[in-house]
């Protein structure tokens, strides 16, 4: 007897006809004899629903009121769900991100799992019924109801699977993870392997098919995560380890996310105390900065750009405010019209000559690049939201993509 925890996404339970589709393909599995835990979002755009109305009440609604709103989506998902197991004769439960024992800290709206109290779910498992549980949700060390912020429900079915040393599989409105977008790049190719550093890289830039924090929970606790299209049968893609049976391609896919902002500071008196102000500040409001560079010092002045998600926009004005009023004579200037792009590859650690084609694509193309930042795999540029795609393009076809 396995243990299989499967996930199924916002559209995949997104209208009754789909819940039933999905309540079939998990009664097929346990029937061939595995014992399986689901975990499921909010029916399709659930929680942008009602995100909406609370934006409707106020512009920056309480965080914690949030999170006890949006958590609602999904409790209806596992409701439903296991009314339609139990339709087709299967014995299961539903079970909240509480009574799972889903352990929480952080911020309301972006917590993060910190342990998983895995003996209730454990033992209506040994009992034989199918266990469904609400992800994207927990509890925090005060009892109070916390959301995981955007792909949540991934790092909830991974994070279970590591308690109960099984195997993760990700069922979804995608067939697999892809070298790039199809909608963007339509020859695009699927990979039938890919690194745990590779798709952390990845789903980090923008790939939507995974949630970084999943992947960082599956590599370190070597959990093997299966993602596959929900309603066929059609083979996926696999992320693990990486292997001598992987290919090392010097390019594995390329992200693009327009889900960021840039914003320049200008003038900023040199010095570590004064950067570290900046970032502190932002820190402290739990804003995720990514893409950071910093013009060299002259007259004793610095320039600092860095990139942040948009949804934290209202928050990022907010400390910017503070900034000026602390750093008095800096400028500020923010650009909403970018795009992230970036290639990965395991091969980039030990081939070189990437950058320099990537800087000749675009000579070559009339495309122009804001900042540039690297790792061992990785390659990030942002530019003009309107040479997005001649840039997903040519480079897609450069790297054979």
């Amino acid at each position: 007897m396995a243990i299989v925890v499967q996930k199924y996404g916002g559209t995949s339970v997104g209208t009754i006809d789909k819940i039933k589709n999905v309540a079939k393909r998990v009664a097929k599995r346990k029937k061939s004899g595995d014992e399986i835990v689901v975990v499921v979002s909010a029916m399709g755009k659930t929680t942008d629903i009602l995100m909406g109305m609370a934006e409707e009440i106020s512009q920056n609604p309480d965080r914690r009121e949030l999170d006890m709103l949006m958590s609602t989506g999904e409790q209806v998902s596992i409701s439903l769900l296991s009314i339609a197991l139990k339709e087709l004769g299967y014995d299961c439960i539903s079970l909240t991100g509480l009574q799972a024992g889903i352990q929480t800290e952080g911020s309301h709206t972006k917590a993060r799992i910190t342990d998983i109290e895995i003996e209730n779910v454990r033992k209506h498992v040994t009992e034989e019924k199918i266990v469904v549980v609400a992800g994207f949700q927990g509890v925090d060390e005060k009892g109070n109801i916390t959301t995981l912020g955007r792909g949540g429900s991934d790092t909830t079915a991974v994070a279970l699977a590591a308690k109960l040393n099984s195997v993760c599989e990700i069922y979804t409105d995608v067939d697999g993870i892809y070298t790039v977008d199809p909608r963007l790049f339509s020859t695009a190719k699927k990979l039938d392997y890919i690194s745990y550093e590779e798709m952390v890289e990845m789903a980090s830039l923008g790939a939507d098919v995974m949630e970084t924090r999943s992947i960082e929970i599956a590599q370190r606790f070597n959990v093997p995560i299966y993602v596959a299209l929900s309603t066929e049968e059609w083979p996926g893609t696999y992320i693990k380890e990486f292997d001598d049976s992987m290919e090392s391609k010097v390019i594995t896919g390329l992200s693009v996310s327009d889900d960021d902002i840039m914003i320049t500071i200008n003038h900023v008196p040199y010095g570590a105390r004064n950067i570290s102000k900046i970032f502190q500040s932002l820190a402290l409001n739990d804003i995720n900065v990514d893409m950071i560079s910093q013009t060299a010092p002259f007259n004793g002045y610095i320039n600092i750009s860095f990139t942040a998600p948009q949804r934290d926009k209202f928050l990022i004005d907010g400390v910017l405010e503070e900034i000026k009023a602390d750093l008095v004579g800096i400028e500020v200037d923010v650009e909403e019209d970018i795009t992230k792009l970036s290639v990965v590859g395991i091969g980039m650690k030990s081939q070189s000559g990437v950058a320099a084609n990537m800087f000749k694509i675009f000579a070559d193309n009339d495309i122009e690049f804001k900042q540039v930042t690297t790792s061992e795999i990785r390659i990030s540029y942002t530019i003009n939201t309107n040479d997005k795609e001649k840039a997903v393009v040519a480079v897609a076809r450069e790297f054979n993509l």
